[in-house]
């Protein structure tokens, strides 16, 4: 099996080959004419055929749109056949989109339509067989993986009990607790090695994880296998962000899968992880709703931004913006903005341990504007830019405190697996009401947007939360008081 740069070179090569190969077929008078002919819905077609400077031209348009359309599937990564299929099918899709774009803007060297209708029947055939065949393993190629952590119990089981060829394993070079064997060995079966790391008897210990991008490398490896304990985010998002780059396979046992992002319906001893929930076709459609709705919100509520700086300021001395470091998509930290609603430095001068957001609308630091940003999410509005810039997007779980997030992965909640994807303004948790003090139930429903997300999904989340704040802000103009949740993390 193709491996590394060669696979790279490879699969975009044949793709090429078999665009323009497509484009060449589906150009022949005889094609044209028994399509035209036999096939029911491109009967109303005229068959056209392009010569000359012409057909070099629309190739070359054509290719060049349908590889950079095939991009991520240049990369060695360890699909299933299904997926390979249904990914390369639907690229193949909105290659031909592009295409007809072309013509749509009365491009000079456009593909005629009947062509293009051909060539597109084809590649959905013909591409995806490529992208397999190249892919698939031959009978010389030998399985191999490496286990990476600290957890020596956790490594010792996946090596005893999956049938996988475990080469050797990465652990971090800390002197970390020596697991012992039972009284009656005679000898442990764990032992500092001189870098500090640990040695487990039988199985060869390849380095510290500082060497895994090299393994990977050299030692031609298929599977990552996860048995981290006490691991860092830098620790374990670093190996996941390695096995995605190099199209490796991360696993972890069924039985530690609770701290990772993986199928639901995954039964196997070893749980393969999804180091990217996000189908990249989604994730573009995605980032671009976030940047339209950010920069149109941004740029119709400025007269409303400058009322409620102006406002502020008249109520209470201090900044208009409210900052604190939140937890972003794998582990990292970024700065969120909000329109203060307290009184300054309200911890240390109540001596309170309870932030700008997790005070209740009755507190009494909160001051009489503030309360009012609130009952209408007003508050939320500089959040905007943090969307526009690409640190939050509209939709995905609300990001913590760090100091928060550890308090709650230490009380055994599995927090980590809201860190796969990026944070949002709102979320599955929040048009349900549940907040951060409720981290179990908050926790559920962001797992059921990560597994469940799609550009289909954000606009039916996006939706309700608008009107959620439509009626908290009628309610608040009428003179009620809105029972919906306050600012929640």
């Amino acid at each position: 099996m193709i491996r590394g740069w060669w696979y790279r070179i490879m699969s975009a090569t044949g793709a090429a080959a078999v665009a323009g190969l497509a484009v060449v077929l589906a150009n022949q008078p005889s094609v044209q004419a028994l399509v035209t002919t036999y096939v029911p819905l491109l009967w109303r077609l005229e068959p056209t055929v392009l010569s000359g400077a012409a057909l070099q031209v629309a190739t070359a348009t054509s290719i060049v749109i349908i590889v950079g359309t095939l991009l991520p599937l240049f990369k060695p990564r360890p699909w299933r056949i299904l997926d390979v299929v249904g990914f390369t099918q639907k690229r193949v899709v909105v290659a031909g989109l592009a295409i007809a774009s072309l013509g749509y803007f009365n491009y000079s060297f456009r593909l005629p339509r009947t062509t293009l209708a051909v060539v597109i029947g084809l590649l959905l055939v013909v591409m995806p067989l490529w992208f397999l065949s190249i892919r698939t393993r031959t009978p010389s190629d030998t399985e191999r993986a490496v286990v990476v952590g600290d957890d020596l119990p956790q490594i010792e089981r996946i090596v005893s009990e999956s049938d996988l060829p475990v080469v050797g394993y990465l652990c971090p070079p800390t002197a970390y607790e020596i697991h012992s064997a039972p009284a009656s060995s005679d000898s442990d079966r764990a032992v500092p090695v001189p870098d500090g790391g640990q040695h487990i008897a039988g199985l060869s210990r390849l380095g510290g994880l500082s060497k895994l991008e090299t393994t990977l490398i050299e030692a031609d490896i298929d599977t990552v296998c996860l048995a981290f304990r006490t691991a860092d985010r830098s620790e374990f998002f670093g190996t996941l962000d390695l096995c995605h780059k190099h199209g490796v396979d991360a696993k972890v046992h069924r039985e530690y899968a609770d701290d990772v992002l993986t199928a639901s319906e995954d039964v196997e001893l070893l749980a393969e992880v999804d180091v990217e929930p996000w189908d990249p076709q989604d994730y573009v459609f995605k980032r671009l709703f976030d940047v339209a709705f950010s920069g149109f919100g941004l740029l119709v509520l400025a007269p409303l931004v400058g009322v409620i700086a102006i406002a502020i300021k008249l109520d209470s001395p201090g900044p208009v913006f409210y900052t604190q470091d939140r937890t972003a998509a794998f582990g990292e930290t970024f700065s969120v903005y909000k329109f203060r609603s307290m009184v300054t430095d309200a911890e240390a001068k109540t001596g309170a341990k309870i932030s700008e957001e997790d005070a209740g609308a009755v507190d009494p630091r909160v001051t009489r504007v503030g309360r009012i940003l609130r009952k209408t999410h007003m508050d939320e509005i500089p959040q905007l830019w943090s969307i526009f810039v690409g640190d939050m997007s509209v939709v995905g779980p609300r990001p913590e405190r760090p100091e928060i997030d550890s308090d709650i992965q230490t009380n055994g909640i599995d927090w980590s697996q809201r860190w796969f994807i990026k944070p949002g303004l709102t979320g599955v948790a929040q048009i349900n009401g549940a907040t951060g003090h409720e981290p179990d139930q908050k926790l559920r429903y962001d797992i059921t947007y990560i597994r469940n997300q799609s550009f289909t999904y954000d606009i039916m989340i996006v939706v309700r939360q608008l009107w959620m704040v439509f009626t908290d802000a009628v309610a608040v103009f009428l003179g009620k008081d809105p029972e919906a949740p306050q600012t929640d993390d």
